[in-house]
């Protein structure tokens, strides 16, 4: 089961990375992203999002996502 979700991770990554142009193309021009991460941002801005969440998944299957959560929120979680 864990590692179904390595793969939906590394698939919705991949996903992301070969559209980012079209996903470019329907948000438009993030400000934040072309402020702080400069020209180009939200394309950078998109391709962290698709590695984040490579990296999620990838930490949800190992157990440390679960553990940081646990520590940092504790009851809230």
């Amino acid at each position: 089961m864990k590692f179904l979700i390595v793969l939906i991770g590394f698939g919705l990554m991949v996903l992301i990375l070969k559209y980012r142009r079209p996903i470019k193309e329907f948000t438009g021009d993030i400000e934040f992203a072309e402020r702080y991460l400069g020209s180009g941002g939200t394309n950078t801005l998109i391709v962290l999002i698709g590695l984040a969440c490579f990296i999620l998944s990838l930490m949800w299957s190992l157990g440390t996502l679960q553990g940081i959560l646990d520590a940092t929120l504790g009851t809230f979680f």
